[in-house]
């Protein structure tokens, strides 16, 4: 099959949309399809694999449901969109999040095959899905198949959009993230290691997980916290609040290149995600299992879709700073606690490979077809 699959996206900045999209191509290349991304791209040549990749527009970093959606906004993109779509005549265009403009949305308009949504998100509501339900619904006819990544997203998009859909999860590639491998050796120096991967912003928790760790330290010092991540908040908000409550003791990473990230995974004691909602599943959760790690994350409904709490790690309350405290210190004190949910996270992370997980798309797709 000709696949072209749709990212809405800055291609060259990585995130869960952005990094199922490069994956599933990669692997769906894999399998001897013909794939294509196109997505916008702020910095040319930006590749994960050696992915197929067509820039259309440029990305502008645009506020939305407590984070920044980069995303491509021009009159001229549905132009530059329809000849793309009829230079390539795909057998299957694959959008993920169909309705976000102008990529996705023009896509979808000016697309004369089978077309192939993938639904990403969760949130409590949607002020511009609730306005534009009579659109939403007229473009959804054109949706040939749709695809939750998640219980969660598939409640919240059914809630506008009420229609059969598949889920079919996020992946995890389990060849990359593995227990054995290259680890960080300047933070193996007998203290633990707290690990947050994830982009430094108000809904990621990043100031809770700060707040919650100055309560471990009232109990066991000996630690250490890395936090790798982007973000604008970093500098004047959670450096500063690293800098008064925990002095010496937080580590802001530099940018970590891709095929980097798995060794700071390696060198965690202990795998934290405090997000306070927002979160329609948890990659950031299954990178941790398949690297052999126990996870504290916050018993927000994306998060306890992948893990279960007492088994790969612990589930505290969201925005309660007591709480993720006492899980974390759960665990720094109970070592073959962390040892046993470390050995359940490897097993529940296979089930989430993207080998299987491309399969099942593969699978979506011819049954479309025919």
């Amino acid at each position: 099959m000709k696949i072209g699959m749709i990212a809405p996206y800055d291609y060259s900045h990585p995130g869960g949309v952005i990094n199922h999209a490069s994956y599933l191509a990669h692997h769906l290349h894999l399998l001897g399809h013909d794939v294509k991304i196109i997505a916008p791209m702020r910095k040319k040549g930006t590749r994960y694999f050696e992915e197929d990749v067509t820039s259309v527009g440029r990305p502008l970093p645009i506020p939305y449901g407590g984070t920044t959606a980069r995303i491509a906004l021009s009159p001229w993109l549905p132009y530059q969109v329809k000849r793309v779509l009829d230079r390539e005549s795909f057998d299957i265009i694959h959008l993920h999040e169909p309705f976000i403009p102008m990529l996705c949305l023009s896509s979808l308009i000016e697309s004369h095959t089978v077309n192939v949504g993938t639904f990403h998100a969760c949130h409590d509501r949607s002020f511009g899905y609730w306005v534009g339900q009579p659109i939403l619904r007229s473009l959804g006819k054109k949706l040939h198949g749709k695809i939750a990544v998640s219980q969660p997203a598939l409640n919240y998009i059914q809630h506008y959009l009420p229609a059969e859909y598949r889920i079919i999860p996020n992946g995890v590639d389990a060849q990359n993230y593995k227990p054995e491998g290259p680890v960080r050796k300047e933070f193996c120096d007998g203290k633990l290691n707290i690990l947050f991967v994830g982009r430094l912003e108000e809904r990621k928790g990043v100031a809770d997980l700060i707040h919650a760790c100055s309560l471990v330290k009232e109990d066991f010092p000996d630690f250490r916290l890395i936090i790798v991540g982007p973000g604008l908040q970093r500098r004047y908000q959670y450096e500063l609040l690293a800098k008064r409550l925990l002095p010496d003791q937080v580590v802001f990473t530099r940018f970590v290149p891709f095929d980097e990230l798995p060794q700071f995974y390696r060198t965690a004691d202990i795998f934290c995600a405090p997000a306070n909602g927002g979160e329609s599943f948890g990659i950031v959760l299954l990178e941790a299992m398949a690297s052999g790690k126990p996870v504290v994350a916050t018993n927000i409904p994306g998060y306890a879709s992948v893990m279960t709490d007492g088994r790969e790690g612990l589930l505290a309350k969201a925005r309660d700073r007591r709480s993720i405290a006492d899980a974390l210190l759960t665990l720094i004190h109970d070592k073959p606690k962390r040892q046993k949910m470390a050995e359940n996270g490897l097993v529940t992370a296979e089930k989430y490979s993207w080998v299987n997980v491309s399969r099942q798309v593969e699978e979506y797709y011819k049954s479309l077809i025919k």
